[in-house]
């Protein structure tokens, strides 16, 4: 099995940044795609962002690019999601998943390994 933890959540004010990060462990060979997703209270959940273990290609939700980064350290097993000039729309509890496929996709269903979820309050 693979377990995949979250940390890095927290209040910030409007603009301001954080990171999140996601620490893989079990049958990592597994964990070769990441990805992060959010949900929003009383919404579904979206996509964000993925890394692909294979090339590092990246995939972003339109509305992030340019704001947020994904990365990876490979030797860790962690994924990293830097998000700056956060807005008050990004509020959401992010959730870390992960897939053994290589392509970067943006359904949830498509993942198979999901973190309990970090929450990010974006305040005004």
């Amino acid at each position: 099995q693979v377990q995949l933890v979250e940390s890095g959540g927290g209040l910030v004010q409007a603009g301001g940044s954080l990171r999140l990060s996601c620490a893989a462990s079990g049958r990592t060979s597994r964990t070769v795609t990441m990805g992060w997703f959010r949900q929003a209270p009383g919404k579904e959940r979206e996509f964000v962002a993925a890394i692909s273990w294979i090339g590092g290609t990246t995939n972003y939700k339109s509305s992030v690019k340019g704001r947020f980064t994904i990365s990876r350290d490979n030797a860790k097993g962690t994924a990293y999601l830097q998000m700056n000039s956060l807005k008050q729309e990004d509020t959401a509890v992010y959730y870390c998943a992960a897939r053994s496929g290589t392509a970067a996709v943006t359904t949830s269903t498509d993942y198979n390994y999901w973190g309990q979820g970090t929450q990010v309050t974006v305040s005004s």
